[in-house]
């Protein structure tokens, strides 16, 4: 297990690949984040459009995997009146006062992505290691 904390301005997407990789951890699951934003940005499903605010939002879920090489992570922000909206993170979510992140490393699979013409984008391949 890893919990760790992101301050303000830093990149939420960016600051957990840089925590994984720095960490050595090769296969993952984000288990908590709590914490808040300045401003968001992230994929909408269908896969083509982008949400981009500024403005304060809270965390309220963040889930995802951890591969070797990259990460699949989905994230739910409620901004000031309590209106919910959320999808694929992407680079571009700085957080405000805090993030506090819990990974649970699973060292008996190994995760990497690879290509899938049937999606279009890299999908999660599970080995588990004997």
């Amino acid at each position: 297990m890893h919990i760790f904390r992101l301050t303000k301005g830093m990149d939420l997407k960016k600051s957990i690949i840089e925590y994984c990789k720095d960490n050595n951890i090769k296969a993952g699951i984000i288990g908590a984040c709590v914490g808040c934003c300045y401003e968001i940005y992230f994929r909408l499903a269908g896969g083509k459009d982008f949400y981009h605010k500024i403005g304060d939002h809270e965390i309220v879920s963040m889930t995802g995997t951890i591969s070797e090489d990259g990460v699949h992570i989905h994230v739910s922000f409620a901004d000031i009146e309590g209106n919910v909206v959320g999808g694929h993170l992407s680079d571009g979510c700085y957080v405000g006062s805090t993030a506090e992140i819990a990974i649970i490393e699973v060292k008996e699979y190994k995760l990497t992505r690879e290509f899938d013409e049937s999606t279009g984008y890299k999908e999660l391949v599970i080995e588990k290691i004997k």
